[in-house]
């Protein structure tokens, strides 16, 4: 696979997957050996863990994923991105604020056959909730706890 192609396959497994929420055809994207490192605890680190992953993050937020930088070596691509994450449902118990968070990191894949077989990311989440908390309090959202439902 020229690194072309495997730049490519990357550029449309954010778009369709990530920021379209298209988890349908997941096993066009992945190697059935696929292994994520880097979803959240308890998730299998699967194809089936990265579809709820997805499915969880499309619940609360409208995503866009921004490709700032891509390199590409046989077998391997790194990306450092942006991420726009508009709140649109509840996430980490913080309601809906209808505000658009922004983080970055970077997402690390290796390629095998043509798929995705391995990833890796590296993302700051912490800004996220730390921005929809703030935005929470200039709305007058409240998080949700035992005493307030």
């Amino acid at each position: 696979m020229h690194l072309t192609e495997q730049k490519d396959l990357i550029v449309r497994f954010i778009s369709e997957a990530w920021n379209a929420g298209n988890t349908s055809q997941l096993n066009t994207f992945l190697h059935p050996a696929f292994k994520d490192y880097s979803l959240p605890a308890g998730m299998p680190p699967d194809a089936t863990g990265l579809k709820q992953w997805i499915d969880q993050v499309h619940q609360s937020f409208e995503p866009l994923t921004v490709i700032e930088e891509h390199l590409a070596e046989p077998g391997h691509c790194m990306l450092r991105i942006s991420m726009h994450l508009k709140h649109t449902g509840v996430w980490r118990g913080i309601p809906s604020t209808g505000q658009t968070a922004v983080t970055s990191g970077f997402r690390s894949f290796a390629i095998k056959d043509g798929r995705i077989i391995e990833h890796r990311a590296l993302i700051d989440g912490n800004a996220v909730e730390r921005q929809l908390n703030e935005a929470a309090q200039l709305t007058g959202c409240q998080p949700k706890t035992a005493g307030n439902g």
